[in-house]
């Protein structure tokens, strides 16, 4: 009886230790190694800032006005204040200007204006909507970053070289 007691127990022994490698296999090959786990990643916050540029709107050389309070302090990151509603104030890093404008209750695409009274100038028969930063004409301004003292300039029309330079000067006095 002695021997079957021995045999058992070796058994037991051998189909046990036979079921940890096994385990220990199964985790090795689900658990990733300490070197390459990632921390989580926390959501760092945005920079905040101090900077202010100007913009202004012309549409068949008219010169858009924004003091009415519809278009005021709808951002805490980018706004415009009624004191000087041309003059653009970034608080957030990393804003651009198409940034600002979602803020504002008009849209700007590459292709058209539409103001916050409704009317809409698209590039076409009858103009052409053109950007400018700082004097010169850029064609992603939307993406573009505000920066410090920058001079934006949104055109609509067909005018020559003599009236975007008026249209320039005036951006250049605002600020």
């Amino acid at each position: 009886m002695k021997p079957k007691l021995i045999f058992l127990t070796a058994v037991t022994i051998i189909v046990f230790a036979g079921l940890l490698i096994i385990k220990n296999k199964n985790q090795s090959k689900t658990t990733v190694p300490a070197a390459q786990t990632k921390e989580p990643q926390v959501a760092s916050s945005p920079t905040i800032v101090d900077i202010s540029a100007v913009f202004a709107i012309y549409t068949k050389g008219t010169f858009r006005i924004f003091t009415a309070s519809k278009y005021h302090n709808l951002s805490d990151d980018v706004f415009i204040e009624s004191a000087n509603p041309n003059v653009v104030h970034v608080k957030k890093e990393g804003t651009t200007w198409g940034d600002f404008f979602k803020t504002l209750p008009m849209k700007l695409s590459a292709e058209c204006l539409t103001t916050g009274t409704g009317q809409t100038f698209c590039s076409g028969e009858g103009g052409s909507l053109k950007f400018y930063i700082n004097g010169q004409k850029v064609e992603n301004f939307l993406e573009r970053e505000i920066n410090q003292n920058d001079k934006a300039l949104i055109t609509y029309g067909s005018e020559g070289d003599f009236e975007i330079k008026k249209q320039l000067e005036k951006a250049d006095s605002i600020l």
